[in-house]
């Protein structure tokens, strides 16, 4: 089966309903070994385009991962990205801010992590945060510090995506390609994926009572993603809901389409001008010459 990339984008100014959108597709393998050949196979082509990447150091690419807990935004990052060259990516995780960031507007933290060109940034969650966590519990929104005339919850949410569309138009702008991913997860594989944390030992770790108070907002989180989605897609820096339920298919779907953006652009390795390629004869008969009097 082949990929579609077209059947997971959220094409500009559509309203997005999440129930309309599959959880579970048809797998594109037919078995394990076959997954496991094709995601090879893509990795390996990720690396030979990550290499041309990072030498013409032209664009820079920003990868971002949303979900919710239990919907595999780490192992897709650990899969899909394994072949690539630690020196050419970087990956951050965001968290509860710290004080020091809650001085600040609410990109701040975030923007000081953007990829250089000629690099792959990779966020785990992000400023999108600031429009699903705090939208869902709006007492985190009252301890950020901001005037009472900006805590308009008719307008703030509004105001904020205006503010990241505007941020993702100017880093297009400048280069950097920016490529989001909701990891678009059912509440019944949610439940069995935490069952499986509390019943296996070795992810006992990746459980904790938070995960399930969480899970109470279901609802409010749906409606979130929903907004966010439907306000912030666009043509320069689309969304992808790419079905989670089966983990295979999901890293397989992400690693196509990481895929298709870096060969969309206009990359290839730096052209060797003749005053260079006169300095590398010099090196190299030098070399030669070193080789000869060795023996």
């Amino acid at each position: 089966m082949k990929i579609h990339l077209k059947d997971f984008r959220v094409p500009e100014g559509k309203k997005v309903k999440l129930d309309k959108w599959p959880t579970l597709v048809d797998p594109v393998y037919e078995s394990k070994k076959e997954y496991k050949k094709l995601l090879a196979k893509q990795v390996d082509e990720l690396s030979d385009l990550q290499r041309m990447h990072y030498a013409s150091n032209r664009y820079a690419v920003l990868l971002i991962f949303q979900a919710m807990d239990a919907a595999g935004k780490d192992g897709a990052i650990r899969n899909v990205m394994s072949g690539i060259n630690p020196q050419g990516c970087q990956v951050f995780s965001f968290r509860h801010p710290s004080a020091t960031e809650l001085e600040h507007d609410f990109m701040w933290r975030t923007s000081q992590c953007l990829p250089e060109r000629g690099r792959i940034g990779i966020f785990n969650r992000s400023y999108y945060e600031e429009v699903l966590i705090v939208r869902v519990h709006p007492e985190i929104l009252l301890g950020q510090g901001l005037p009472d005339g900006l805590l308009n919850e008719e307008t703030i949410w509004q105001e904020r995506y205006r503010s990241i569309v505007d941020l993702e138009q100017h880093l297009h702008c400048n280069g950097t390609r920016v490529i989001k991913f909701f990891l678009h997860l059912s509440k019944e594989e949610q439940r069995q994926r935490f069952l499986d944390r509390i019943d296996e030992p070795e992810k006992n770790w990746k459980f904790s009572l938070a995960d399930i108070e969480e899970r109470k907002f279901w609802d409010q989180y749906m409606e979130a993603y929903e907004q966010c989605l439907s306000a912030t897609s666009s043509k320069e820096s689309p969304w992808y809901v790419v079905p989670a339920d089966d983990k295979h298919n999901a890293r397989l779907i992400v690693s196509q389409i990481i895929l298709d953006t870096f060969k969309s652009l206009d990359m290839d390795y730096p052209e060797t001008g003749d005053k260079r390629k006169q300095e590398l004869l010099s090196i190299r008969n030098q070399l030669m010459k070193e080789g000869k009097d060795c023996k």
